[in-house]
């Protein structure tokens, strides 16, 4: 049957909700998906929706962190805030037996989160700790810095986690802000699933989320990418050289032609092995361990990024290497052996990403959260198997703002 988009009406708040029946298994999935909550909104306080999402995984102020884990624990109830750029998501399950517990303690850490200065004060150690060791980790420097170059002016010029100097900052009240204003009933979409039928479940989660409020809705926002190809360069002691490399790539998530954008992104550098750039930096001239390079479309975003490892001696060549097999991309596409190889994959793999409820319920989000409809994968898998050589090479073509690539490097 697959799932299901409904409605329902909390204080004049009409709430989407995904539903999908699973019989199989006597289990209750629910994610509570705030939308335009992520990162973005951390604005001048990086890392504070980082440190927001982890304060909800410390419990209720009443029980406590550990106590409240251990009621969780108890029960074998998994309850779990995470967040990326666009969302911050609270994602509950347990088996049916204790559905009703798990909604009960779900409530009370939506009406009461541990908001405790000795809770944050260790949030923020660890988080501090964390990032000090990142000072030695050449992968997360180079991908920071070119985040730096091509998301520059916008949240995602950030990274996620913030800077010690930003978390240090970062006050109790700045979190309870953040939270109220984003923990919203206008900001909410509900993913449930499981084996309840469709009203006997969502009439426990409208009681569980009436707690919310409805009074603000956070705003959606457009990430430009930089067109200005930049080259930033960092020495540290490192035996190889780290480089990560972007471009802008334009495709919206509603595009009809954003099934050629994946094709192309699997040819060139996101299938691993196979892939243009695997073949040619790794297998043909031994510069890298790997290489990879994929095409990332989101709703705020979307823009062409890779990375490898080479030798210290092979950085420039490796770096030229990757100018000259994006502008050749470009300039005459893919071959049609190609072509044949990426529809095989593409179609054959299909059946392996909606094997399980979870999975099920995420693709059925992320359409509606794309504005797309349901069936929008078994379309765009069509017009794969279909796809012309001449018209995917006439769509790189007209992509050509890929080639104005920036470089991060870190090496000695």
């Amino acid at each position: 049957m697959g799932a299901q988009i409904k409605h329902i009406n909390i204080k004049g708040v009409e709430i989407p909700v995904i539903f999908e029946k699973e019989n199989s298994l006597p289990i209750l999935n629910l994610q509570l998906v705030f939308t335009n909550s992520g990162y973005m909104q951390d604005e001048d306080k990086s890392g504070l929706v980082s440190l927001s999402t982890k304060l909800l995984n410390e419990g209720t102020k009443k029980l406590g962190t550990t106590k409240f884990a251990e009621e969780l624990e108890n029960s074998a109830i998994s309850l779990h805030a995470s967040n990326g750029f666009e969302t911050l998501v609270i994602e509950l399950s347990s088996i049916k037996d204790v559905h009703e517990k798990s909604l009960e303690l779900l409530k009370t850490l939506l009406k009461d989160p541990n908001y405790n200065e000795k809770v944050l004060e260790k949030l923020k150690t660890l988080q501090i700790g964390s990032l000090k060791r990142k000072e030695n980790d050449f992968d997360y420097i180079a991908e920071k810095n070119l985040k730096e170059i091509i998301f520059k002016d916008s949240a995602l010029e950030n990274p996620s986690s913030g800077t010690i100097e930003s978390i240090s900052k970062i006050k109790l009240n700045d979190i309870k802000t953040f939270l109220t204003k984003s923990l919203d009933l206008n900001n909410l979409i509900v993913v449930v699933g499981g084996d309840f039928d469709y009203d006997e479940i969502v009439n426990k989660i409208s009681d569980t989320i009436s707690i919310l409020a409805e009074k603000n809705k956070n705003k959606t926002k457009k990430i430009k990418i930089s067109q200005k190809s930049e080259t930033k360069e960092i020495i540290k002691e490192t035996q190889q050289a780290y480089i990560y490399f972007g471009s802008p790539f334009f495709v919206d998530v509603k595009d009809e032609d954003k099934y050629m954008a994946k094709v192309a992104s699997f040819i060139l550098g996101g299938s691993g092995f196979g892939s243009r750039l695997m073949e040619e930096i790794r297998v043909k001239r031994g510069l890298a361990y790997s290489a990879y390079g994929y095409i990332s479309v989101n709703k705020s975003y979307s823009y062409f990024t890779g990375y490898l490892q080479t030798k210290l001696e092979s950085a420039n060549e490796a770096k030229d290497l990757v100018v000259s097999l994006v502008n050749e991309f470009v300039k005459n596409g893919v071959t049609a052996e190609e072509l044949e190889s990426a529809k095989k994959f593409l179609l054959g793999s299909e059946p392996l990403r909606t094997e399980t409820l979870s999975q099920r319920l995420n693709r059925a989000f992320t359409l509606f959260y794309r504005g797309l409809e349901q069936d929008y994968n078994e379309k765009e898998l069509e017009k794969i198997e279909n796809l012309k050589l001449d018209d995917l090479n006439k769509y790189i073509k007209t992509h050509d703002e890929i080639e104005k690539l920036s470089f991060s490097i870190v090496r000695k």
